[in-house]
């Protein structure tokens, strides 16, 4: 899938979507790539209007400003709405227990919402669960290499569904870009975070 055209107006319905409807909102999968090349060009029309010398691109240049500033506003709005979400997300997840729809996070979305959960359980695990059993608190952290050195082992093959532009992983390390037909050998974490968000699909499932 191409990058979708963001504007003013695309990135304000979003936000309305985001702020009125009780589930997170799928957007496309290139999102910040798209915001990302929305704002260099806007910066760019700064640029030029503000070399210009006249009343009307002063005036233009204030507009653009405004727009902006305006447009940082919705964006961080807009990640906000969808981070608090997400956290509800993941406690849910962790205090239930029960496979959840993740399909509308985005790549860095659902590796937030894993580590979220991963701590959740963490400490649920260590602190109530050993009060119950009448035990002081624990809290027994994974180190972040032994994570690592869990997921070269520990890995999946997949076939990339759609492009995927390059992303941070849950370890932290990054990945990608990912063409569509590709198939890769990636951490499970990894592959199972485009699997869920519909990018990739498990090309060659192990036997348990």
């Amino acid at each position: 899938m191409g990058d979708v055209v963001i504007t003013y107006e695309i990135l304000y319905e979003i936000l309305r979507k985001e702020k009125y409807r009780a589930e997170l909102q799928k957007v496309d999968e290139n999102f910040y790539a798209s915001v990302i090349k929305y704002l260099q060009e806007k910066l760019a029309i700064l640029e030029s209007q503000a070399k210009k010398n006249s009343v009307f691109a002063s005036t233009e240049l204030e507009k653009t400003q405004t727009q902006l500033r305006n447009v940082i506003k919705i964006l961080k709005e807009l990640y906000e709405k969808r981070e608090t979400k997400i956290i509800q997300f993941a406690l849910f997840s962790s205090r239930s227990q029960n496979l959840q729809d993740t399909s509308t996070m985005l790549p860095e979305e659902y590796a937030l919402y894993c580590g979220l959960k991963d701590m959740f359980d963490t400490y649920r695990k260590g602190i109530i669960n050993n009060i119950l059993e009448n035990k002081m608190p624990e809290i027994k952290l994974v180190e972040q290499k032994d994570l690592k050195t869990e997921e070269k082992t520990d890995s999946k093959l997949v076939l990339v569904l759609n492009d995927v532009p390059e992303f941070v992983g849950p370890d932290l390390n990054v990945y990608g870009p990912y063409k569509v037909g590709e198939t890769q050998e990636l951490p499970l974490m990894v592959a199972g975070m485009l699997i869920s968000t519909g990018q990739a699909k498990d090309e060659n499932p192990k036997e348990n």
